[in-house]
């Protein structure tokens, strides 16, 4: 079994992510991923915040992980994701 991802929230990150999570002109992964962050620094397990959110364990873990390496701008998707227009 893997080992508990646990992060922990200073006031300021919390208040932050509270305000992305509730923003209108944010997008929807980055709500959830607000979200997500701030269950587990609640104490909330991976399984549960999956099933809370109705996504996969590996994308909660994900997430945290993201977020233990790069931060509030883990958040985002990175730039160049998806596919390309193509020309016609």
């Amino acid at each position: 079994m893997p080992a508990a991802l646990r992060i922990k929230l200073t006031s300021e990150e919390d208040k932050t992510l509270q305000e992305l999570s509730l923003a209108d002109n944010v997008l929807r992964r980055v709500k959830m991923r607000a979200i997500a962050l701030r269950l587990n620094a609640d104490g909330v397990t991976v399984p549960t915040i999956a099933a809370h959110l109705h996504i996969h364990e590996h994308t909660v873990r994900s997430t945290l992980r993201r977020w233990e390496n790069l931060g509030l701008g883990g958040l985002w998707e990175a730039p160049g994701r998806g596919g390309k227009r193509k020309e016609v």
